[in-house]
Order: C-alpha cells, then sequence, then structure tokens
C-alpha cells in the first residue's frame, strides 16, 4: 500500500496536516473553494518560478484569504521595499475577487525539501546538464545536509532514447510503510526536446514520535523561536579567553 498511495496523503492526522485549511459549509461552496485553491496554487507557481517554492498553504475567514508561501528565495518575492508583495495581492484578488493577506516563509534547508530537489533537478535537465549528474548531485547534498535516505525516479525517454523507461537512484532509508516515517515526496516535469520527464524525489527526514502539531505552519513558528545555540555560547567563550590572554599580558 505505501508503494501505491502518495506518501503525503497517506500520512494526514499522523506527521502532516492539510495545506487548505477551511471549511465548506455546502458542495457547492466546497467545489468553488477547491478549485480557486487550485488556480492561485497554479498562478503563484508560474509567477514564482525563480523563488524555489516548496509550498503554499491557504487559510480562510468569512472575508480573507490568508496565503502562506514557503520559499528558499524569499527575496525574490519580496522585492525591493515590500513592492512586489503588494502586487502580487493586487494580481491575486483578480483571481479570487477577494481580500488577500500574504505570508512569506524561508526554507532553511532547502537540500532536503522534495519540492525544491525535484524542481532543481527538472530545470537542470531542462539545461542540457546530464541527468545522472544533476540526480546524484541532489543525492549527495540531501545526504550531506542531514536527510536518512533519499530515492529519486526518472522517467520518459531519458538521455534522449527512442524508448521510455524509468530509472532508480536512491541512498539511506526511505521507508513507506512506516507512518511515522517523515517523508517528503515530489513529483516535478522537465520539458524536453524529446519529450516530458517526470521526476519523483522521497526524502525521508527521520521518524515522529509522541503527538505532533499538525497546524500547517506550525515547523516555521517552532524555527523563529529557537535561540542561536552554540555559535552564540562559542562567541562568549572567545570573547572571555580573548580578555584573559590581554590580562596577562
Amino acid at each position: 500500500m505505501g508503494q501505491k498511495t502518495n506518501p503525503i496523503s497517506n500520512r494526514i492526522g499522523i506527521t502532516r496536516g492539510w495545506d487548505s485549511n477551511w471549511i465548506g459549509r455546502s458542495s457547492a461552496e466546497y467545489a468553488e473553494r477547491i478549485a480557486e485553491d487550485y488556480k492561485i496554487r497554479q498562478y503563484l507557481v508560474n509567477r514564482l518560478s525563480k523563488a524555489s517554492l516548496s509550498k503554499i498553504v491557504i487559510e480562510r475567514t468569512l472575508k480573507l484569504v490568508t496565503v502562506t508561501i514557503h520559499a528558499a528565495r524569499p527575496g525574490f518575492i519580496i522585492g525591493k521595499d515590500g513592492k512586489n508583495v503588494e502586487g502580487l495581492k493586487e494580481e491575486l484578488k483578480k483571481v479570487t475577487n477577494k481580500d488577500i493577506q500574504i505570508n512569506i516563509f524561508e526554507v532553511k534547508k532547502p537540500e532536503v525539501d522534495a519540492n525544491i530537489v525535484a524542481d532543481s533537478i527538472a530545470r537542470q535537465i531542462e539545461g542540457r546538464v546530464s541527468y545522472r549528474r544533476a540526480i546524484k548531485m541532489a543525492i549527495a547534498t540531501a545526504m550531506r545536509t542531514g536527510a536518512e535516505g533519499i530515492k529519486v525516479q526518472i522517467a520518459g525517454r531519458v538521455g534522449g532514447a527512442e524508448m521510455a523507461r524509468n530509472e532508480m537512484f536512491k541512498e539511506g532509508r526511505t521507508p513507506l510503510h512506516t507512518f511515522r516515517a517523515d517523508i517528503d515526496y515530489a513529483l516535478a516535469e522537465a520539458h524536453t526536446k524529446v519529450g516530458v520527464l517526470g521526476i519523483k524525489v522521497w526524502i525521508c527526514n527521520g521518524e515522529v514520535y509522541g503527538k505532533k502539531d499538525l497546524s500547517p505552519n506550525a515547523g516555521v513558528a517552532a524555527q523563529a523561536a529557537q535561540p542561536q545555540g552554540r555559535g552564540g555560547r562559542d562567541g562568549r567563550r572567545g570573547g572571555r579567553r580573548g580578555g584573559r590572554r590581554e590580562e596577562r599580558k
């Protein structure tokens, strides 16, 4: 079962929460909001293709739509003095005919984010980089950054071959049947001269024990609340030692 189901939808309520948070009061309203969410996401993915998007979280109240964008390059979205954000709000108002609020968060480790990794591989293949080199570099970087395992599958007319085929590259462990395993998954497409290549990426970021906060922006709040840690303490120690040396002299 774990091999045939999307790993994200398979873990909703266990290690993952919903990326759309709202309630539809009727079937017609529910369908309308789903279509609207799809339009918002498609528009942002096309509009901000250079910002390395990770995920887009949509939350709704009666009169306001809050769009939270997680990206590896938030500066590209914000622009100088936040002018790009204001322009983006106006564009989304035309798409939805509702008031829009935009929040932007930076992805601290883009090397272990499946969406960013898959998109990076696809863009490199479109730029005529060897698919083996692009995939192996992505795997090595993810393992070095702290992933427990990564698996990449590429399908289509790989390397310009006449017949389509699948190739898979993996390192470490990606246990798809273990529900507590934090598996990140993404699918990207590379549009080449010989046709479309599909790239699937699975990344295992360890296992989750106990009850996890499933709100979509929980991880961002936790990162923001963390102190600087060892770097700050080491800096203070260095300062004290320097002071002692000066006193001895």
